[in-house]
């Protein structure tokens, strides 16, 4: 039931703090993770939730997997829903965490930090998450378990924000002297 979707845009990471969910709960690691419905993972995704759902309630998976669609608590969602967040519109997403800080690498397999600003809101990544089927006194559902992300291409970010490019900068000759003293004015502002 573990799967590694791959070449997904990703939102919402919280990857390198567990954060609360409003307020509430114990602080999570998590992400949630776009990609179109025609995405070519879509038949794996259904069959591990399928197997989850199987597991845990055997004969009644049918049932059961048919009422968690119409209460939306399966872990593959219908970004339609949130079409007022960037990107959302016309694709599918899934929401994954973990109590524990997943595995967050480059490209090359390599460590990445928070301050490497790799893994934001927008870039496209590799997730391998678990799907698991939920039935206690909070409900019944299938959720994802967040594994592990990988960075794969940068993206337009989501939700604005970023930060300045070293283009965006003029190259100042003369660079390391000391400033001339600020002239004096009549009007101090500051």
């Amino acid at each position: 039931m573990k799967v590694q979707l791959k070449n997904v845009r990703l939102t919402f990471p919280q990857l390198f703090e567990a954060k609360q969910v409003n307020g509430q709960g114990d602080p999570k690691f998590s992400a949630a993770f776009l990609f179109p419905r025609a995405h070519p993972q879509v038949g794996e995704l259904q069959k591990a939730i399928l197997d989850a759902a199987t597991a845990k309630w055997g004969g009644k998976t049918d049932e059961v997997l048919k009422a968690l669609k119409a209460a939306d608590k399966l872990a593959v969602h219908d970004g339609d829903a949130k079409s007022d967040y960037d990107g959302y519109a016309g694709n599918l997403f899934i929401n994954a965490s973990n109590k524990i800080r997943p595995l967050a690498i480059g490209p090359d397999r390599a460590p990445l930090a928070a301050a490497d600003g790799k893994l934001y809101s927008g870039c496209y990544v590799n997730a391998i998450m678990e799907f698991w089927a939920q039935d206690n006194q909070f409900g019944k559902r299938v959720n994802a378990s967040l594994l592990g992300v990988q960075f794969f291409a940068d993206g337009e970010r989501l939700a604005g924000g970023g930060v300045a490019a070293a283009d965006d900068f003029e190259a100042i000759p003369g660079a390391g002297e000391a400033p001339d003293a600020a002239p004096k004015s009549a009007t101090s502002l500051f």
